[in-house]
């Protein structure tokens, strides 16, 4: 039997009379890459928003590594081992590499943000530092100031942060948002680096990626999945090819 990392159930969110997330349930088993895509309004960011604690749910369940979080705040979550990178890069533009990892470390070892800085000079810390950056290819860019890095290395970046706690899982979020073709060859990589280490739930719009990258593809149109299989099962499903108009799937896959 399939070990399931991530369990959800039924979920639904509304806003007003519109249902964001109508009934989404979605398995993520220990170990995959599983993307989750739709058209633009398909619900993905309010589904993602639900899992990382950001949003709670109207009704439905979410189980993580066999535990109930669906009311957990996003703290615990992270706590539990679930990481979240977001569509818009939320890095600190004036710190440099090796801080950012720094405050991230010191955030995730639950201190105060105010003591980061005599933080940043604790060995045990230097020590994390490092392999986390060699993790996401930054380990010569450690003393520029996040405002210089190229977009794609800001994502390496905030990759970089999450994965300082040590987690079990991974919820990225657009990553390939605003990337350049050259970018795109990088993350890619990267990501598939991380496939080894990590389970991941990949929310995207670049199908060229999705179809690279993923073991298992969901599909969400107006808050419902309408299919959910291997790639080559949704590349070839009729529903999923109408949602698209046909040709991304196509051309992009």
């Amino acid at each position: 039997m399939t070990d399931v990392l991530l369990a959800v159930r039924s979920l639904v969110k509304r806003f007003g009379a519109v249902k964001a997330s109508n009934g989404f349930s979605i398995d993520v088993a220990r170990g995959e890459l599983h993307a989750l895509i739709g058209p633009n309004g398909a619900g993905k960011t309010t589904a993602l928003n639900q899992l990382s604690g950001e949003l709670a749910p109207d009704s439905g369940e979410i189980d993580f590594d066999g535990r109930r979080i669906t009311r957990l705040p996003i703290h615990r979550r992270a706590r539990l081992g679930l990481a979240r990178s977001y569509q818009i890069t939320s890095v600190f533009d004036h710190l440099t590499v090796k801080e950012n990892l720094s405050l991230a470390i010191v955030a995730h070892n639950g201190h105060s943000f105010r003591f980061w800085r005599k933080a940043g000079d604790d060995p045990v810390i230097h020590r994390a530092i490092e392999p986390a950056m060699v993790r996401v290819g930054l380990e010569d860019r450690a003393d520029v100031v996040a405002a210089n890095l190229s977009h794609g290395e800001k994502r390496q970046l905030e990759v970089g942060m999450a994965l300082v706690g040590h987690p079990k899982m991974l919820l990225l979020d657009e990553p390939y948002a605003g990337m350049g073709p050259g970018g795109a060859v990088e993350l890619t990589k990267l990501i598939q680096r991380l496939k080894a280490e990590f389970t991941i739930l990949l929310v995207e719009h670049d199908m060229r990626a999705v179809f690279t990258l993923a073991d298992r593809i969901t599909v969400l149109v107006y808050g419902q999945v309408i299919a959910s299989g291997p790639p080559d099962t949704i590349r070839t499903n009729p529903a999923v090819r109408q949602a698209y108009l046909g040709d991304d799937l196509m051309e992009q896959g």
